[in-house]
C-alpha cells in the first residue's frame, strides 16, 4: 500500500468516528504576575493560553504548531494538569478532567501519556531505565507480582526497540535517542489512550529523529493511539500528521486537515511559517518567495489589542487593533482567523518532497 493510499484509509476511519476521544472547550491557562516581597500583589496576568478549542479523535495525530511563547507546551501540561486550567474544560471521552482531584484524576492521567522534549532532563538521573519505564505500573497497581513486573517492563523495552538487558543502567549511560525511547516506554507503560508529544525530537540528531518519528508512527497503528504532537519543525509536522492546528500568542489563527494546511493555507501566519520550510528542490528554492515577519512575537503579559498577529501582519488595517477575529469556515473542517491573505502560493509536490526528506 502507498503511503498515500494508508493516509487516505486512515483519514476516512478518523471523519467516521461518531465523537472525540479528547475535546477541549475554551481553555485558558493565565498565570498571575505579582510584585513586592513580604506583602505581594497582583499586577498582571500572563495569557498563555487563551480561548482554545480543540479535539481529538481516536486513532488520530493532532499537530500543534507555533512560535516558543505561543502556547504549545501549555496545552500540553493543562491536558495532565500539570498546569491548572484557569477556565474552560477537558473532556476525556467526555468527562471532565479539569475539576478532578486525589483517585479520579490519578484513574485520568492512567489514560494519558507524555513524552517531554529533554530526553535527559526528564529522566531521574538516580532512577534505572527499567525502575523509570516501571514506575507507572507501580503507581497505577498494573502489575500484581515482580516476576509479571519484570516481564513487562522487559516488553515495554523491547516495544521501543532497547534490550531488556539495558534495564539496570542509568540514564547518563544512554544515547538521547535511547533516552527518548525510555521516555516513550515510559508513556506507553500504562497503556494510555492519548499521548502528548512535546517536541520529542527537537533536541536529537537529524537522523535519529527519523527513527524516533517512525517508532511513534508504528506503535500508534500498533496499539491505536491518539497524539497530540508539539513541535517547531514543520515538515516533521507535515509527516506524521492528520490535522494542523497554528497557535499564536495563545490562539489558534486556522486548524484544518494537513492537506488544508500545508496546501491551502489562508491566515498570514500559517503562510509565513511555510515560506520558510526548506525544500529538496535546489532551483525552486533559490527563487521561491519567503514571507519575513518583521519583530518578535509579543509578551503574552500584554497582548496587542484586537487581533494578536497585527503588529507583525502586513496586511493590518485599523480595524485590526478593535477587533477579535474568531476562525470562520473556509471548507469542511478548515477554518482561520483571517482569509484575507492570499500572498502565498503553495506547491503541493514542493511540499509533498519535504515530507518524504522528513
Amino acid at each position: 500500500m502507498t503511503t498515500t493510499t494508508a493516509n487516505s484509509t486512515k483519514d476516512e476511519a478518523i471523519s467516521n468516528t461518531q465523537s472525540p476521544l479528547l475535546e477541549i472547550r475554551n481553555l485558558k491557562v493565565h498565570f498571575p504576575v505579582t510584585e513586592g516581597f513580604i506583602i505581594q500583589r497582583q499586577v498582571g496576568v500572563i495569557k498563555a493560553v487563551d480561548g482554545v478549542n480543540l479535539s481529538v479523535n481516536p486513532g488520530e495525530t493532532l499537530g500543534l504548531v507555533g512560535e516558543s511563547g505561543s502556547g504549545k507546551t501549555t496545552i500540553g501540561r493543562a491536558i495532565l494538569k500539570l498546569e491548572n486550567a484557569t477556565e474552560g474544560q477537558i473532556l476525556l471521552n467526555g468527562e471532565d478532567i479539569t475539576k478532578s482531584t486525589g483517585n479520579r484524576l490519578r484513574d485520568f492521567r492512567r489514560r494519558l501519556g507524555m513524552v517531554f522534549q529533554d530526553p535527559f532532563g526528564s529522566l531521574n538521573p538516580r532512577m534505572s531505565a527499567g525502575n523509570l519505564v516501571g514506575e507507572p505500573l507501580k503507581i497505577h497497581g498494573l502489575t500484581t507480582t515482580k516476576s509479571d513486573y519484570k516481564r513487562r517492563v522487559a516488553e515495554l523495552l523491547k516495544i521501543v526497540g532497547l534490550n531488556s538487558m539495558m534495564a539496570g543502567r542509568y540514564p547518563h549511560e544512554f544515547s538521547g535517542g535511547q533516552r527518548q525511547r525510555i521516555g516513550v516506554a515510559r508513556a506507553l507503560a500504562a497503556k494510555p489512550d492519548v499521548m502528548v508529544l512535546d517536541e520529542p525530537v527537537s533536541a536529537l540528531d537529524v537522523s535519529i529523529q527519523a527513527q524516533v518519528i517512525n517508532l511513534i508512527k508504528d506503535l500508534q497503528t500498533e496499539f491505536g493511539l491518539a497524539y497530540i504532537f508539539i513541535a517547531h519543525d514543520l515538515s516533521v509536522v507535515r509527516n506524521i500528521s492528520d490535522r494542523v492546528a497554528v497557535m499564536y500568542l495563545g490562539k489558534i489563527v486556522e486548524i484544518g486537515s494537513r492537506d488544508d494546511i500545508y496546501n491551502h493555507p489562508k491566515h498570514p501566519y500559517t503562510q509565513a511559517l511555510l515560506s520558510a520550510v526548506p525544500t529538496a528542490n535546489p532551483e525552486l528554492e533559490r527563487n521561491r518567495e519567503r514571507i519575513v515577519l518583521e519583530g518578535d512575537i509579543p509578551s503574552p503579559l500584554n497582548p496587542p489589542s484586537g487581533c494578536v498577529f497585527r503588529t507583525r501582519c502586513p496586511l493590518a488595517t485599523k480595524e485590526c487593533s478593535t477587533q477579535v477575529p474568531e476562525l470562520q469556515s473556509v471548507s469542511g473542517n478548515h477554518r482561520a482567523a483571517c482569509i484575507k491573505g492570499d500572498w502565498y502560493k503553495s506547491d503541493s509536490s514542493e511540499h509533498e518532497s519535504v515530507s518524504e526528506e522528513a
